[in-house]
């Protein structure tokens, strides 16, 4: 198995980078806040951090390709770099610390391009988690300062925690009937939103978590994330990875009847 040990270094450098950029503008009253066509918003720092990482990529790994949210894909190859530079940024800019910078990389394989690296840093919450393929996913400060991760043993839906972002999407889909079953059946449910679900799935204290809509950057590094701590992610149709357009994860004990619930359709 190839060793990633040198590009999840990196990646902390990248994030480590992108922390400074994010933060020394979190809060700050003259933070510029654009709208996107798609309606969301974008700040400054999501800009900065994205063009911050990139400028390191190009130089510590100038034939990879990079895709990020906020300039789109450049290069080709079979190595691909993906970015959110804030994910979270609603929350980034009404001074809500529940946001991240997601760092990923992606190669290409038989299934298509999967990630095989991954760095979630969420500074205003002092806390970051990573994982690289086969060697386990961690939570710490650094690399020399870490707690290797572990998804729950819940086997049973009564007894799950169910994380989720928002109810929006779920109507469009049809799924909002089969979202709300399942919202009754659990032990407990929480609206966290974002990244967060997807690390507290990894770290054991969330069961699973589901959103109808995401992108490619929105997932890559949760993904693997997930995986390497044990657990699963997949679509909602039940593909595994991050390419499917929405996501579920989980404990891997739960995730059969996870997704029937959420493709339950009336």
């Amino acid at each position: 198995m190839p060793d990633y040990h040198d590009d999840l270094r990196l990646a902390h450098v990248l994030a480590d980078a992108a922390d400074a950029v994010t933060m020394d503008r979190f809060k700050a009253l003259d933070l510029k806040v654009e709208t996107k066509p798609d309606m969301t918003p974008v700040s400054e720092a999501d800009k900065a951090a994205e063009e911050l990482i990139r400028g390191h990529l190009h130089r510590a790994r100038p034939r990879d390709a990079i895709l990020g949210e906020e300039y789109g894909i450049e290069g080709t190859g079979p190595r691909r770099w993906v970015i959110d530079p804030i994910d979270g940024t609603k929350n980034y800019v009404r001074g809500v610390p529940v946001w991240a910078t997601l760092i990923s990389l992606m190669e290409a394989g038989e299934d298509g391009f999967q990630p095989v690296v991954g760095v979630v840093s969420a500074p205003a919450l002092s806390r970051r988690w990573w994982a690289a393929k086969g060697s386990g996913a961690y939570t710490g400060r650094s690399l020399t300062s870490a707690t290797r991760l572990q998804v729950s043993r819940v086997e049973r839906i009564a007894d799950a925690s169910f994380a989720y972002s928002s109810l929006t999407g779920w109507e469009e889909q049809g799924r909002l009937d089969g979202f709300l079953d399942l919202t009754r059946a659990c032990w407990r449910t929480r609206g966290y939103g974002d990244f967060w679900p997807y690390m507290m799935v990894a770290e054991g204290s969330v069961d699973m978590c589901a959103e109808p809509e995401l992108s490619l950057w929105d997932m890559a590094a949760n993904a693997i994330v997930v995986q390497e701590a044990g657990g699963r992610f997949t679509s909602l149709d039940g593909v595994d990875g991050p390419g499917g357009g929405n996501g579920a994860a989980s404990n891997g004990a739960l995730h059969r009847e996870l997704l029937g619930y959420l493709n339950q359709r009336y």
